[in-house]
């Protein structure tokens, strides 16, 4: 049984939280690392875990060594399940099971489902403190629907009837409470609770979500839907990406597709992709300054450059020295400061730049280190994805305050 200190009511022993991530998904291919807003789909409960600040530890449970690497990228240990686990039949309460006899140290499990990329940390918080603090041996989440019930006809020429309302006196919305339903995010319990087969048992508890946290990922058409709801009440991390007033790009490989082409008359030349040319004028049109960065010299670059009035600077053997001085320049944070590159030159600046992003195509360390990964290769419109992305990051910005405020436990 989990210990309880008795002078404060807190249970003692180890604090968890797991997240099953198993790799042979059928719905969706590798769905659990698959890009959503530009980031891996684990990677968004991932980081709210981390820096809700209640786990002693964050695991991951997983069967393939891709989710495993992305998930110690993303500050998780892993945990390498067994094939018995993990075939189609498997069951959650079974996975965790496994892990607990693995981990004989810890006594309280938070769940979290990888299919909830708008959990945010205090959706963490809450349940915790609830299972840890307030005596509760089992807390899960839920969200309220106002869906009015029918029940189903089974056999021709049968009458449905209304289950949970009167046809005659249709509730209002305004007027009815409606109904709380598990959405599945997490299920915390005690590992007594957990290894007698059950997620919920002794003194229960709930937790709820609003319903625009509450989503979930199953099929291809889910995709777009979460993508959009993530970029608007997804969580960004300590970092806020919301105050960029630079933006920078590479040219080679992000506003080239990173080949140079020699004609037989010795002559060189490159090529650009228009779209990326009215992404960049959108910033500049919000007030976001634009500037370009080469390892390379090169005539092309500087025609581009001056085609859009913005400044370059080539022959760049340090970039992360250039950017320091701009931000100097500039008097920024290097929060305020956004920046799309592709390789190892470009790699330190991606790590220190409050938004960090690359093309497709990039190099795979590159991929691992920043916030936002394009579908778009080099010079085929990363630039004006990534573009996008800064632009929507801007409009949950005005919002910024007033979903504080709604974000605030009461």
């Amino acid at each position: 049984m989990t210990e309880t200190d008795s002078s404060t009511s807190r249970r003692k022993g180890k604090f968890a939280a797991l997240i099953l991530a198993r790799g042979g998904s059928k719905g969706i291919k590798l769905k659990n690392i698959k890009l959503l807003a530009g980031q891996p789909l684990i990677s968004w409960v991932l980081r709210s875990a981390v820096d809700s600040g209640e786990f002693d530890e964050v695991w991951v449970s997983t069967d393939h060594d891709e989710i495993a690497r992305i998930s110690e990228e993303w500050g998780a240990k892993v945990h390498r399940r067994s094939a018995e686990v993990s075939h189609d039949a498997s069951t959650s309460i079974e996975t965790v099971q496994e892990f607990l006899k693995f981990h004989p140290e810890i006594e309280l499990i938070g769940q979290i489902q990888c299919t909830s990329p708008c959990l945010q940390p205090w959706h963490l918080q809450g349940p915790a403190r609830m299972v840890r603090e307030g005596g509760y041996d089992s807390v899960f989440a839920v969200s309220r629907n106002h869906l009015l019930r029918w029940k189903e006809v089974k056999k021709p020429g049968e009458q449905t009837e209304a289950e949970n309302f009167n046809p005659a006196k249709r509730p209002r919305r305004q007027d009815w409470a409606g109904h709380l339903c598990e959405n599945g995010a997490v299920y915390f319990a005690t590992r007594e609770l957990l290894m007698s087969g059950l997620f919920q048992g002794g003194r229960v508890g709930y937790f709820e979500m609003g319903p625009e946290y509450s989503i979930d990922i199953d099929t291809d058409v889910d995709w777009p839907i979460a993508e959009q709801r993530v970029i608007k009440f997804g969580y960004f991390g300590k970092k806020k990406p919301q105050g960029v007033r630079l933006v920078v790009f590479a040219a080679d490989g992000v506003l080239t597709d990173n080949m140079l082409h020699i004609t037989s008359a010795g002559d060189e030349f490159r090529s650009y992709n228009f779209s990326d040319s009215i992404g960049i004028q959108e910033l500049i049109q919000k007030g976001m300054a634009v500037r370009i960065l080469s390892c390379e010299e090169s005539i092309t670059h500087q025609k581009y450059a001056d085609k859009l009035n913005l400044p370059l600077t080539m022959g760049c053997k340090d970039k992360l020295a250039v950017l320091e001085e701009w931000r100097k320049e500039l008097q920024l944070d290097w929060l305020d400061i956004a920046i799309m590159g592709c390789d190892t030159p470009d790699f330190e600046c991606l790590k220190r730049c409050g938004v960090s992003g690359c093309p497709a195509d990039a190099q795979a360390p590159v991929q691992t280190a920043v916030q936002f990964v394009s579908k778009l290769a080099g010079g085929r419109g990363a630039a004006r994805d990534f573009c996008e992305y800064l632009l929507l990051l801007r409009e949950k910005a005005k919002s910024a305050e007033e979903q504080e405020r709604c974000l605030t436990p009461k």
